[in-house]
């Protein structure tokens, strides 16, 4: 973060102090969690459902805080506001108009967002100070905070953007007003909250929007929600994906047994070869759109490919895979699900298991709306078609993969429904052997992740 004085943001935030004995005293970083709090933090007090941030005021202080933003006097050196979560984004706005060398790229998409910014960041450090966010900081208080890491020396600002309504793009770039915008994909990950891919698909263009006319919109070529993006922007276009006239392109496309995929990687100024460490096929997509932010800044084809080829998974759960000591691979993909992307995984295992036997462990798709019956069942039919040999459904929610897969395969034991996960984990000590392959995958709230954790630690004999 740039220094800045509590004079300064309470100009910038339209707050007043109070309790502060010197205006003058310099932040040097704004956090929102006491465990984070260092010397010349300030304290974002936060008022949740079950916590208040201002009852943490003191604490903070005491680990090092200069003072506390807040909607009310703390008793310690304060900020005080009508509300805390947009006087950070005012906060934020006001230092990045301070970063005179950075260039701001924003991400968004149904699918993929975290892969492709990993990617994008891991492109980029190569070429000059990069600041991007750990796992999915997206959101009103994501964003904000990742903005206030970066200094006069950042050249490239990383930044993930996430939508659960109309407005929510507009709002993060007006905090961060984008030079480069790249879309990902249009699916149907909280269709629930919009009612339509066409209502994802033009809330997502917000971003594009937001671009001036000397700006660059990177967008999808295998996606038509996007490729009509084109005509709603003024910034100047790039092209990736796998199509012939793709400015951005992968050829010659394999995969090894781990699904990690290697391919040339085609640009205006020539081909390079890459070889992805990311598991998942699916994974290209976001490395393509990963080149053409690199190529767009001027970066050589084949230093965007050896980056490509040197990134490692940044983010956790996220088609992790890992071996037990006895030989049991799991492959952790539980942060989060949408069709698209359970499709992908399923896809995946199968290619991981080989000759092995597979499992696919899999919970609720959330926030399909009145799509969530079709959408889990066609999960479990596919589980079927893809001869995944073992299915574990855990929850009601998921339960139309279940039926599903019995309907499709007229299936006996291979499909398993279980009411939770510690059901789960019963069925699976008693089944699982060091000769499997398990895949586990559900939305963020089903909480598979135990699952995963609990197979990695020897929990099943």
């Amino acid at each position: 973060m740039i220094p800045t004085s509590l004079s300064e943001i309470a100009e910038a935030v339209g707050g007043r102090l109070s309790d502060v004995p010197d205006a003058s005293v310099v932040v040097l970083s704004v956090c929102s969690d006491t465990r984070q709090v260092a010397v010349g933090s300030l304290f974002v007090a936060l008022e949740g459902s079950r916590v208040d941030g201002h009852d943490f005021a003191a604490a903070a202080v005491e680990g090092g805080a200069v003072a506390v933003l807040g909607t009310r006097p703390t008793g310690q050196p304060t900020i005080v506001v009508p509300d805390t979560l947009t006087a950070l984004g005012a906060l934020a706005r006001f230092h990045i108009s301070r970063l005179t060398r950075a260039t701001v790229v924003a991400v968004t998409g149904s699918v993929g967002k975290t892969t492709a910014k990993d990617l994008i960041a891991a492109v980029l450090e190569t070429n000059g100070p990069t600041i991007s966010p750990p796992g999915s900081f997206n959101n009103e208080l994501g964003l904000p905070l990742t903005v206030l890491q970066a200094d006069l020396e950042t050249r490239y600002l990383v930044l993930e953007m996430g939508a659960r309504g109309r407005g929510h793009i507009e709002y993060l770039c007006s905090i961060a007003p984008p030079d480069i915008g790249v879309e990902l994909a249009v699916g149907t990950a909280h269709i629930s909250e919009f009612g339509s891919q066409a209502a994802i698909a033009e809330a997502k263009a917000e971003l594009v929007r937001a671009l001036s006319a000397s700006g660059t919109a990177i967008l999808n070529a295998n996606d038509d929600y996007v490729r009509a993006m084109a005509d709603e922007s003024v910034a100047s276009v790039i092209w990736f994906g796998q199509q012939a006239d793709a400015d951005i392109r992968a050829q010659a496309l394999s995969s090894d047994r781990l699904d990690r995929a290697s391919f040339t990687l085609v640009t205006p100024d020539g081909a390079a070869p890459v070889a992805l460490q990311l598991v998942g096929v699916h994974a290209v997509p976001n490395a393509l759109a990963a080149a053409a932010v690199g190529w767009s800044v001027g970066m050589a084809t084949a230093a965007i490919a050896d980056a490509l080829s040197a990134a490692v998974p940044r983010s956790r759960w996220r088609m992790e895979v890992r071996e037990r000591g006895d030989g049991l691979v799991v492959i952790n993909d539980a942060y989060n699900a949408s069709p698209e992307s359970t499709r992908a995984a399923l896809k995946s295992l199968k290619q991981i298991a080989g000759d092995r036997r597979s499992w696919a462990v899999l919970g609720e798709m959330l926030e399909l709306g009145d799509r969530s019956d079709a959408e889990h069942d066609a999960i479990g039919r596919l589980v079927v078609r893809l001869d995944v040999q073992r299915l574990v459904v855990v929850g009601d929610g998921a339960r139309h993969i279940h039926l599903a897969a019995g309907l499709e395969g007229s299936w006996g034991q291979e499909s398993m429904f279980v009411s939770d996960v510690e059901e789960a984990l019963t069925l699976l000590r008693e089944q699982v052997t060091s000769d499997d392959v398990v895949l586990v995958k559900a939305s963020r709230a089903a909480g598979l992740d135990v699952i995963a954790t609990s197979l990695l630690e020897g929990d099943v004999t």
